[in-house]
């Protein structure tokens, strides 16, 4: 399943896959395969992605 909700709050919070990576210590590549559903982050990876992206678990990860 591709996670639709976490590349608009990225859009949103005006940040391209590089930025956010660079923000939260992964590659471009990690970003990249999180948001088309290739790779499940781990539980801290989510909660970094969530406070980069000023958002919450249950708004991104969760339906």
């Amino acid at each position: 399943m591709r996670n639709k909700r976490m590349r608009l709050a990225r859009v949103a919070c005006d940040l391209s896959q590089e930025q956010l990576a660079e923000k939260i210590g992964v590659t471009r590549q990690t970003i990249s395969l999180i948001e088309s559903g290739k790779y499940n982050p781990t539980i801290r990876l989510c909660i970094l992605i969530c406070k980069a992206l000023n958002t919450t678990l249950d708004q991104l990860f969760w339906e």
